[in-house]
């Protein structure tokens, strides 16, 4: 269903005719199937350009296009509005006089809106165009999220607690509830600023609990009371097209959401519990992640060996380790170094994380039975050089990957192991013959993500005799090394910690493993012959990380 302003575009272009009863009727499909605004669709369309489109909006109001990047808005005037106003109405004040306030606005065709503001601000308003990325930019220029914006909000919200609040009785589908609205919106905005990976709603009995994970550590927010968990809850379903009225099964949904001009992808779980909903949001957002090989933090020789497996004709690369351990980064940056316009790269993803340009990606859905297995069988008929499956969970799916290495292509998948040499147990267990995996399988690299610290307040220290032993080195090992820990400060949120590093251990199939692979040798001697081949271990690399102060003690042997 369109909101009023869509309702008043396609009117205007159907006006202009700009645009035929079908080509929009096409355009509202794909702007439903892909939430972007009418405006985004209509201009990708390529019916009409984005300057000819904002004048054509701008003559139907009688007002005129603003160019927000090339002009300067003075202090005064950007501080009639509140930043909370300025986010949520998607709002930019220009110009003041005569007790008229200009306001670039990223939905001028909504006049609901313009009459909010003329009660909000107190004065008449004249709406004018901008490009809503230009928009976007601006308001993360003069009105930047900060925690001191949440916790007003929460003050609002507050005042509302004593109320007796129904979900039903609130509209959470605009602005108009306002502190509930500006709340989710806050947080989330607060989240992608602090560059966060996921965001937690979570109900207790006695009280609703908001944390973030930043770098692997999760960190709580201010918490919004107890009775406004539901509403806040709802609103979070409403903004990803989740039904508000089921609240017995798990659910999930998305949330398309621009910050600082740029997209941001939320994927949405909710989960139901003793006390509501718990939900969590994963955020992915694709210039907090650097996709290359060299950003990883790995080693010279690991790197070195391990762009020379990748650029094999054929033969299995696996990446293991828990969840959260950078797989599907590393996987990743591996596939947009080889990709290259001479090889037709095909990836089976659950889900599909971040698109990336030339490859073809294909989300799996189990409830429609499409599969690893499925995906990885219909792939081999579409003539591919490399592809990536993104889990091996089976033997079906192990035997068919096997399959498509040993008939000239390359395979990069995962799987869920502690360590590199023990990819070659579990695929043993699931039932794959030890020659299919000596003819196929070319290296097994596995991997952990550690905190890096924080580079503005690393202070360096001498370990003490009890740190050495948890890490299983003498003084002599570290001579007059020094180890480093961050004081906190507010480059890292005063964690200490800022970015993370992998480290690594990269397992080459070579004749040597070859040979205990075949004579169905256990892990620990696979681990050992690997070892005596110059393989470093996690734990090894995580130690050069501690010596290289790139990272401190706890960090290692939490994660080794």
């Amino acid at each position: 269903m369109l909101d009023s302003a869509s309702h008043a575009l396609r009117d205007l272009m159907l006006d202009a005719g700009v645009a035929t009863e079908t080509q929009l009727n096409e355009m509202e499909e794909e702007q439903s199937r892909s939430g972007k605004s009418l405006f985004e669709v209509v201009t990708d369309f390529g019916m009409i350009s984005e300057i000819d489109l904002m004048r054509l909006i701008a003559d139907n109001l009688g007002s005129e296009v603003v160019d927000l990047e090339n002009i300067i808005i003075p202090p005064e005037v950007i501080a009639l509005m509140e930043p909370n106003t300025a986010r949520t109405y998607g709002a930019v004040p220009v110009e003041f006089s005569d007790n008229i306030l200009k306001v670039a606005l990223r939905d001028p065709l909504n006049f609901q809106l313009h009459d909010d503001l003329r009660f909000i601000q107190g004065t008449d308003i004249i709406p004018l165009v901008a490009l809503p990325e230009q928009i976007d930019n601006a308001i993360e220029k003069y009105y930047p999220p900060d925690m001191s914006t949440v916790r007003d909000i929460l003050e609002a919200l507050r005042q509302e607690e004593g109320k007796e609040i129904k979900v039903e009785d609130i509209d959470l589908s605009n602005g108009s509830e306002a502190p509930i609205v500006m709340y989710v919106d806050a947080v989330i905005s607060q989240a992608i600023k602090d560059k966060a990976s996921d965001i937690h709603f979570e109900p207790f009995e006695k009280e609703f609990r908001i944390r973030y994970r930043v770098d692997g550590a999760l960190y709580e927010m201010p918490p919004p009371p107890l009775s406004l968990a539901a509403a806040i809850i709802s609103r979070i379903k409403i903004l990803s097209n989740l039904d508000i009225s089921e609240r017995r099964i798990p659910q999930d949904g998305r949330i398309q959401k621009r910050y600082a001009g740029r997209p941001v992808d939320l994927r949405v779980s909710c989960l139901p519990t003793t006390h509501g909903e718990s939900v969590v949001l994963r955020v992915l957002d694709r210039t907090v992640v650097n996709l290359e090989l060299d950003a990883l933090g790995m080693s010279k020789p690991v790197l070195d060996k391990l762009r020379e497996l990748i650029h094999l004709p054929n033969g299995i690369l696996l990446v293991t380790g828990p969840t959260g351990s950078g797989k599907t980064t590393t996987l990743y940056s591996a596939l947009r170094e080889i990709n290259v316009i001479g090889d037709k790269l095909l990836t089976a993803e659950d889900p599909v994380e971040y698109d990336i340009e030339g490859i073809i990606q294909v989300p799996i859905n189990d409830a429609v039975g499409m599969t690893f297995n499925k995906a990885l069988r219909a792939f081999l008929r579409q003539d591919p050089d490399r592809i990536l499956v993104g889990e091996i969970r089976d033997f079906e799916t192990a035997q068919t990957a096997i399959e498509a290495s040993l008939t000239g292509h390359f395979v990069f998948s995962t799987l869920h192991t502690n360590d590199s040499a023990g990819a070659v147990t579990r695929l043993v267990d699931m039932g794959v013959e030890p020659f299919l995996i000596c003819s196929s399988l070319v290296g097994v690299l596995a991997q952990r993500l550690i905190r890096r610290v924080c580079s503005n307040c690393r202070t360096p220290y001498t370990p003490s005799d009890e740190e050495l032993m948890r890490l299983d080195l003498e003084r002599s090992d570290i001579g007059e090394r020094k180890f480093y820990y961050g004081r906190g400060c507010p480059v890292c949120n005063h964690t200490g910690y800022k970015g993370r590093k992998a480290i690594v251990e990269l397992l080459v199939v070579n004749q040597d493993i070859v040979e205990l692979i075949s004579s169905n040798a256990p892990t620990s001697l696979i681990q050992e012959k690997a070892r005596e081949n110059g393989m470093i271990t996690v734990r090894e690399d995580g130690l050069m990380a501690i010596l290289n102060g790139e990272t401190t003690v706890d960090e290692v042997l939490r994660y080794t």
